[in-house]
């Protein structure tokens, strides 16, 4: 049909402008909270464990976007090495948060009533059921936008743009732009195969994707998976959250980064751990 937008506003409002918050429950509330700390946190932890367990230099990070390239060339190992941490590590954070996200935005899409009737017949036992449905597309939309925020854009912008501009204010433009012509016109097309597969479940208690997408390209083509519109409220929604971690991780969280680790140090470290032999 036409006017997806003008739909999808009469959909979300037809019980009223308190209707969308209805479907909001207590672990909506908690899941959407830890949602972006938990992906930076995410990242960090995997990128330099995998780092440091592979010998190699973890992502740009803080001051280091505002210094020159370097030159030296590395080693062909040591190239392959690093391309398996930058690729494990947004995988691995992206899990990790829809494993947190996923059910409580499926509670959300459904409602609370008609999200147990789904539930209740997919069937879903032990981790299945904690991640929720249509967990995969989650999980590869959050694979591309942590790529987006915590890789691409630090990795591009040191290495490419130009040293002569590199600033607080640029880097931030940057991380935003990157954010919504990039990140989200890639992430839209996974955010739309959620909505349709929870469509696909609760009409038939099960998940097919390929029958999924298939029948999304057959009856709508490629505006089953991206239109303007789409992309449009997909960036109302995440990029002014998501558009500036790129600015927020690189620049302002690193000013209270020694602060924290010395107060870990000497309230929790010294304390508690030294004595029993744990290394930092």
């Amino acid at each position: 049909g036409k006017n997806h937008l003008r739909q999808a506003i009469k959909l979300t409002f037809q019980q009223g402008p308190i209707g969308p918050y209805r479907v909001v429950g207590p672990s909506s509330l908690v899941a959407w909270f830890l949602q972006y700390s938990v992906m930076g946190f995410a990242f960090q932890f995997f990128d330099h464990s995998l780092s440091k367990m592979l010998g190699v230099k973890p992502v740009y990070y803080g001051p280091e976007l505002m210094e020159p390239p370097s030159d030296t060339p590395q080693p062909l190992d040591y190239q392959f090495k690093s391309t398996m941490a930058r690729m494990l590590s947004p995988i691995l954070a992206s899990c990790l948060e829809s494993q947190v996200s996923n059910r409580a935005e499926v509670q959300r899409y459904f409602g609370p009533e008609k999200f147990a009737q789904v539930e209740k017949q997919l069937n879903l036992k032990g981790i299945a059921r904690a991640a929720g449905p249509a967990f995969l597309p989650n999980a590869t939309r959050n694979v591309i936008m942590c790529q987006t925020t915590f890789l691409w854009t630090p990795t591009t912008y040191k290495l490419y743009f130009p040293q002569e501009y590199k600033s607080k204010s640029t880097l931030f433009w940057y991380g935003l732009g990157f954010n919504i012509f990039v990140g989200n016109v890639v992430a839209i097309t996974q955010q739309a195969l959620w909505g349709r597969t929870l469509d696909y479940a609760a009409k038939n208690g099960t998940i097919r994707y390929t029958a999924i997408i298939r029948e999304g390209l057959q009856k709508e083509g490629i505006a089953a998976f991206f239109t303007g519109p789409k992309w449009f409220s997909r960036v109302l929604m995440n990029c002014p959250a998501q558009g500036i971690l790129p600015w927020f991780y690189n620049e302002v969280l690193p000013l209270g980064e020694r602060t924290s680790l010395d107060f870990v140090r000497d309230c929790v470290y010294n304390p508690l751990l030294r004595k029993k032999g744990i290394q930092q």
